[in-house]
């Protein structure tokens, strides 16, 4: 979430319910609209309560998918990694052409792959280098132990890979559902109105507005909350970036160029098949 955009929604929405709470004061009575304020603050305490029980909770499942995605993030990544090294026990007619198709995975996941997690168009996709590294391993004939071993491992690291890039793909789009949203904004616009018979003009205008914007401060900011933790796929501050994979592809060529290998992979910076 951009932290600009952020902050300028809750200064917006708090200035609207206080200028509300403001212009109901005028013709408020003293002592506000309730004749008995201990009752209307116990029905208020109830109201407040339970949406807070309720915004935690979902808070909360929304922070685990948020450290899901993110665990998967890095798992994904260091995977890859594991698998260049494998891929370097495999046959000389291969070995390059599994490495640099797992480059060029690693480029997609932090190039276009990421773009369209950020739009949320990712949905129901397979990376396009996971079929393409599938039919090089079709060919594959392991002849030696050592051959064989690596093939064995390699495709055990491919199980992983993929339950790790599940991981980090199922918040695409959102975890909560759209019920939950009407819910928070219902209650959300109930205790918006009930505050606003808390008007006492008997009261200093300065006190009413800390009374509503204290209020709506609170309840703009939690919801904010959820509805970033709900897209975690954000450049903004907090957001998930493909740090890891990054960190990987970097790691790759410094390993590769230690070991001697010259591998050309068979796609733009992004990941694009050339």
């Amino acid at each position: 979430m951009n932290l600009f955009w952020g902050a300028l929604i809750v200064v917006a929405v708090t200035a609207l319910a206080v200028t509300c709470m403001l212009l109901v004061r005028r013709r408020a009575p003293e002592g506000s609209y309730f004749r008995d304020g201990d009752r209307a603050a116990g029905v208020f305490g109830v109201m407040a309560t339970g949406f807070s029980v309720l915004l935690g909770f979902i808070i909360f499942l929304a922070f685990s998918s948020y450290d899901a995605s993110r665990s998967g993030a890095a798992n994904e990544a260091t995977i890859v990694a594991h698998q260049v090294e494998t891929a370097q026990f495999f046959p000389q007619a291969t070995r390059g052409e599994i490495t640099g198709q797992l480059i060029c995975y690693a480029r997609s996941v932090a190039g276009d792959e990421w773009t369209h997690l950020e739009d949320g168009s990712l949905r129901g996709t397979i990376n396009p280098w996971t079929a393409a590294m599938l039919r090089t391993l079709q060919g594959v004939e392991p002849v030696s132990a050592s051959e064989q071993s690596a093939y064995d491992r390699l495709m055990d690291e491919t199980a992983d890979r993929e339950d790790a890039r599940n991981e980090r793909v199922h918040s695409v789009g959102g975890v909560v559902p759209v019920p939950l949203w009407i819910v928070l904004y219902t209650i959300a616009g109930v205790i918006f109105v009930f505050m606003l018979f808390f008007a006492d003009s008997g009261e200093g205008a300065f006190t009413q507005a800390m009374l509503m914007g204290g209020v709506a401060v609170v309840v703009t900011t939690l919801l904010l909350l959820l509805l970033f933790l709900d897209s975690p796929f954000t450049a903004g501050v907090g957001g998930l970036r493909p740090v890891a994979m990054q960190q990987t592809l970097n790691r790759v060529d410094q390993e590769l160029q230690i070991a001697g290998t010259q591998v050309t992979p068979p796609c733009d910076t992004q990941g694009a098949p050339l």
